[in-house]
């Protein structure tokens, strides 16, 4: 930024200025952002591509199968078996249930109403302990808003003494994720702000001076939401439950970082300039490259996201992408305005004051840096070596997939009710293949698919209109599980082999497995351009080749490394049975995107000494200026990912450990010892092909750097 221009928005009158109408922005998109929750789409089907055979499928039922039906089960139980009087309540119960909103004209299926019917489909398990009602729920478009409650209604009723009683199918499966989520827009977002006040308290040690960026971060939030809500509602923005979690998390990471580069810089420049505008005019003319080159690396790594074949996925990018937008728009208009505003006393009780020498200059930093001074390339040696060793972890990764048992942190309502169905030895006719074909061949291809093992009887076929008919069959698995994955695969094969059929095969576990090899596919596409993006960007700020080379072959290996190690406390601490197949391209954007932030804090302000004291001597500056304030915003991003382990789902949880571990060896190995250890073997070689430091100077003596000047205040 330039230096003019950042002295005016933060003058003695636009400061005032610019605090209102960050104020009044954030008060305007604060109702906004409480109603964000409102147009979240959490539907499976709304996150898979338009050219996924599963998704055909849906188009191809839209005018006979409602999309909006969602089939659920009621679970009951008791050791023993269930006595005449428990099904004849079940009975009752049925015809009460059907009454509620929600519940289909089909009704209520009661395991007695099978039997009487000649069910081919038996809803009582042979030694008679476990029963389930069977209807389906149609709340039109709003059906992820209105599971809860009818959830409820559906728990109150149901019950009977002795007996116990789950909602399990795709009804307890919905009420149980909204209960993961359940307080996502508040409680998560609390926490995070109470872990991220107790780090700044220990790194500013001042009472005073975390309130601001505090402040600024909660007025970022807010407008974000508050944008990301208008987008969604009018854009036909792609949010759930997922996305509002993380630009939560990430909003408040990236702009706490943010201000801490920035506050650091201030904190050095009130040092040497007497007046706190103009303290404040280098501080933002020198850090605010460094702050909107880090932005626009998160920015452009989160719209590569719009590549994904999921929409889920592509929804996400843009989501993120205007939360950090607004973040540092906020970070570097409120924040400085904030500070100048109030003046030095913020930081009491460790006033800057003009004229004192920077405390950075002898500090731990400055140490490290004199450590790996004598030896640089044995340091950068022995650190790629140890980094290498901790990415073997990665042949312990398992991306195959979660079943619904294995992708919550806590056994829910529906797990437990499934568990009692698999125990009994009854299928969950709630999960179901659909194949569409040709009228021609609809007979041949439901004779094909009746000997895949695993699939039950095929029903009878019913015409969906254009020639086409189409028939559904029970899937004897977990609907998210790989054993389900097999009998879609078998079955597709089979359906597949009719010449002349052009049969299609989807239902719920055909959404699964799509939105797998989606997701394996975006791993393949959407890494190699996030490099690229990040390439091109380091390429333009460092104005050379080989550095950006250098860096992002860093944070990749750090991100190896930081999985390898993930995937060893996901199976052996954990317990995880693996991971979703769209962990490993999620993790990589948000480690590299945000990992290689450390590098540009760090790189810019090599640059920036190069121009005075050399290459070298510049990466010891630049070490010891931002080791503090760089670990300190490691430390803040690492916690605030790791919140996401609050909410009880394995994926979430997943990421912020990856997330957390791959920030914290980015700022403590890779980023403080391995790129300054380069910096230091390499010297000025590090620019090439430019010719910033063509004479490649070595390092001074100890003790020899150039004094800063100190300038007075303006008169």
């Amino acid at each position: 930024m330039h230096r003019q221009i950042a002295g005016k928005l933060t003058g003695p009158v636009t400061k005032w200025i610019v605090l209102v109408v960050a104020l009044v922005a954030a008060v305007g998109m604060s109702t906004l952002n409480a109603k964000l929750i409102d147009v979240q789409d959490n539907e499976a089907s709304s996150w898979l591509p338009a050219d996924a055979e599963s998704t055909k499928v849906l188009d191809e039922l839209s005018g006979t199968v409602d999309p909006n039906d969602i089939p659920t089960l009621v679970v009951y139980h008791r050791d023993g078996g269930l006595t005449e009087d428990d099904l004849a309540a079940m009975d009752e119960q049925a015809a009460e249930i059907a009454e509620t909103e929600g519940v289909t004209d089909r009704g209520v299926l009661s395991p007695t109403a099978a039997e009487q019917a000649g069910s081919p489909q038996p809803l009582l398990s042979e030694d008679g302990e476990v029963g389930y009602l069977y209807f389906t729920w149609n709340f039109g478009d709003e059906g992820w808003n209105a599971v809860p409650d009818a959830a409820d209604e559906v728990r109150d009723i149901a019950s009977i003494d002795g007996v116990t009683v789950h909602l399990a199918g795709y009804g307890g499966q919905a009420a149980d994720a909204s209960e993961a989520f359940e307080g996502i827009d508040s409680n998560l977002i609390m926490i995070t702000f109470l872990v991220i006040i107790v780090i700044l308290l220990f790194t500013y040690r001042s009472p005073i001076l975390w309130l601001l960026p505090i402040i600024s971060a909660a007025v970022a939030y807010m407008i974000s939401g508050g944008v990301v809500y208008l987008l969604a509602k009018y854009a036909d923005l792609t949010v759930n439950g997922q996305s509002q979690a993380i630009l939560g998390i990430l909003v408040i990471a990236a702009g706490t970082d943010y201000a801490l580069l920035l506050v650091a810089r201030y904190r050095e420049e009130l040092r040497r300039h007497e007046d706190r505008h103009e303290a404040m005019a280098f501080a933002l003319h020198r850090a605010a490259p460094a702050i909107v080159a880090s932005a626009a690396t998160v920015v452009v790594g989160m719209l590569c996201l719009a590549f994904a074949d999921l929409n889920s996925t592509a929804g996400m990018g843009p989501v993120l992408a205007v939360g950090i937008a607004v973040t540092l728009l906020t970070m570097i208009t409120l924040l400085p305005a904030l500070l100048v505003i109030v003046g030095r006393w913020v930081f009491w009780p460790k006033r800057p004051t003009f004229g004192t020498d920077e405390p950075t200059r002898s500090g731990l930093w400055a140490k490290v840096g004199n450590a790996i001074r004598p030896r640089p390339r044995l340091v950068w040696t022995v650190t790629a070596g140890l980094l290498l060793v901790a990415c073997l972890g990665l042949f312990k990764l398992d991306t195959a997939g979660l079943s619904t048992e294995d992708t919550y942190t806590k056994e829910f309502d529906s797990i437990k009710g499934q568990k009692l169905l698999e125990e009994h030895d009854l299928a969950d006719n709630s999960n179901t293949v659909q194949v569409v074909a040709n009228d021609e061949q609809i007979d041949a291809v439901r004779e094909a698919v009746g000997g895949v093992d695993g699939l039950g009887d095929p029903g009878q076929p019913a015409p969906v209109g254009d020639g086409r008919s189409y028939f559904e069959a029970t899937i004897d698995a977990d609907i998210s599980s790989t054993a389900a994955f097999d009998i879609v695969e078998a079955t597709r094969d089979a359906a597949h082999d009719i010449d002349g059929a052009d049969a299609l095969v989807g239902g719920g576990s055909a959404f699964y497995l799509d939105t797998k090899i989606a997701a394996e596919r975006d791993n393949k596409v959407i890494i190699p351009i996030v490099l690229i993006a990040v390439f091109l960007i380091l390429m333009v700020l460092l104005r050379a080749v080989l550095a950006p080379v250098l860096l992002i072959a860093t944070v990749v290996l750090s991100f190896g490394a930081a999985l390898g190690i993930s995937a060893l406390l996901f199976e052996y601490v954990f317990g995880f049975a693996g991971s979703d197949p769209g962990f490993p391209l999620f993790a990589f954007v948000f480690l590299v995107a945000l990992g290689i932030d450390y590098n540009i804090f760090l790189m810019t302000r090599v640059r920036e000494e190069t121009v005075e004291s050399g290459t070298r001597q510049g990466s010891l500056i630049a070490l010891s200026s931002t080791g503090g304030v760089i670990t300190s915003a490691g430390l803040v991003l690492a916690a605030t990912f790791l919140v996401l382990g609050s909410i009880p789902l394995v994926f979430l949880a997943e990421l912020g450990v990856a997330v957390a571990l791959g920030v914290l060896l980015d700022t403590m190995i890779v980023r403080s010892v391995l790129v300054t250890a380069l910096n230091l073997d390499l010297g000025g070689k590090i620019w090439w092909p430019s010719k910033l430091d063509a004479e490649d100077r070595p390092l001074p003596e100890p003790g020899t750097e150039p004094e800063r000047e100190k300038v007075p205040a303006l008169d």
